[in-house]
């Protein structure tokens, strides 16, 4: 048997003939379609495929890509950021939170200039490295700064089932889980103006949740659903699906990345979040509050909540306000697009980024200014 390599895997959803074969298939059947479609990706992961293999340009006229939420980075709001540079900053304190929380800017700066200025931050890959850190540190207090979409949720809720069952008193966790689908549709009661006839429904997160979590928006909202894979041909399918939906006048829930997400996703996953999280009201970055749209411990875990514990040094922390030149807010309800902004590649850059869609490795910002050109 011949040897398997990593290209194997990837390099038929990437044939160029493919996707020209679907572009044209796309072109044809959207004649029949005597308006603007406009199809917003939620997920970064599918912003960057897009952008990076120009499949804007394979489409026909009247269907544009409008982009969504891109990532748990992009959304979070200052606050959230400030209150984990103050925690940072506090003695005998590790923070631990991933990589792309390095950079994010808040009031007091990013999480890079506190570790400049003294505190003990560190970034890691995968949350269960600060189960170690902790055991290796026990006179001092971590804390997980956790954050994600329900793609990171279960692997928070592993790190906290270990911690509780190997009595590791000095790990405490900053939660800053936001759920997808109550945000979806604060999208579309908000509407703005932002007309979404279809979404390209994020691949990991389904995986997790399953396509279940969509199902209000065909049924109720009556708007093309389908589930795609992060390579261009998943995208160029899934654009197919949707047009097809379109013209047959069905308003569906479909799969199209089949490999991995199923209708009731990762059941066991489902029930470790579950054990420990309830849902409650979170402030998305350029959304405001969405009820029921972000997670928190249950009352019963108070003794692992940082936000708790440490309420006296976080109550005076207010939401504040972007940039003023930034509009991150409108890219992140679709209304506009990057080049849309004032400041783009001038002031704004992956090196001094003004906004979280910049900052962000999977903000449309970051992959405008990685792939588009004028």
């Amino acid at each position: 048997m011949a040897e398997l390599k990593l290209k194997n895997l990837y390099q038929n959803f990437r044939d160029g003939k493919v996707l020209k074969a679907y572009s044209l298939e796309i072109k044809k059947l959207a004649q029949k379609i005597d308006k603007n479609i406009k199809i917003m990706e939620v997920c970064g992961g599918h912003t960057h495929s897009i952008m990076k293999y120009a499949l804007p340009q394979l489409m026909p006229e009247n269907i544009e890509f409008i982009h969504g939420l891109g990532c748990p980075v992009c959304v979070m709001p200052k606050q959230r950021i400030d209150e984990a540079y103050i925690l940072a900053k506090q003695p005998n304190t590790i923070l631990v939170t991933l990589g792309d929380m390095i950079k994010v800017p808040g009031t007091f700066g990013t999480l890079q200039t506190a570790r400049s200025e003294g505190a003990d931050v560190r970034f890691v890959y995968s949350p269960i490295e600060a189960l170690k850190i902790a055991q290796e540190n026990k006179n001092k207090q971590i804390v997980f700064f956790a954050i994600g979409f329900e793609t990171t949720t279960p692997m928070t809720s592993a790190l906290i089932e270990q911690t509780i069952s190997k009595k590791v008193n000095n790990l405490i966790f900053h939660i800053n889980h936001v759920r997808v689908p109550e945000v979806m549709e604060q999208l579309l009661i908000d509407n703005g103006g932002n007309q979404i006839d279809a979404f390209l429904g994020p691949s990991h997160v389904s995986v997790i949740t399953g396509s279940q979590i969509y199902d209000i928006f065909s049924e109720k909202y009556k708007k093309h659903v389908v589930v795609g894979g992060f390579e261009p041909v998943d995208v160029m399918e899934s654009i197919l699906m949707i047009v097809k939906q379109i013209i047959e006048n069905r308003a569906e829930n479909e799969i199209q990345y089949k490999r991995a997400v199923t209708y009731k996703g990762n059941i066991k996953a489902q029930e470790l979040m579950n054990r420990y999280f309830e849902q409650t009201t979170f402030f998305w970055r350029g959304l405001g509050e969405v009820e029921n749209s972000g997670l928190k411990l249950k009352d019963e875990f108070d003794f692992l909540d940082a936000r708790k514990i440490y309420s006296k040094q976080l109550k005076n922390i207010k939401s504040n306000d972007d940039h003023k030149l930034c509009i991150c807010g409108e890219i992140l309800r679709g209304m506009a697009k990057p080049t849309d902004c004032k400041v783009f590649k001038k002031v704004c850059t992956p090196e001094n980024p003004l906004g979280s869609c910049m900052v962000s490795s999977e903000g449309a910002c970051s992959a405008y200014y990685k792939y588009f050109s004028f």
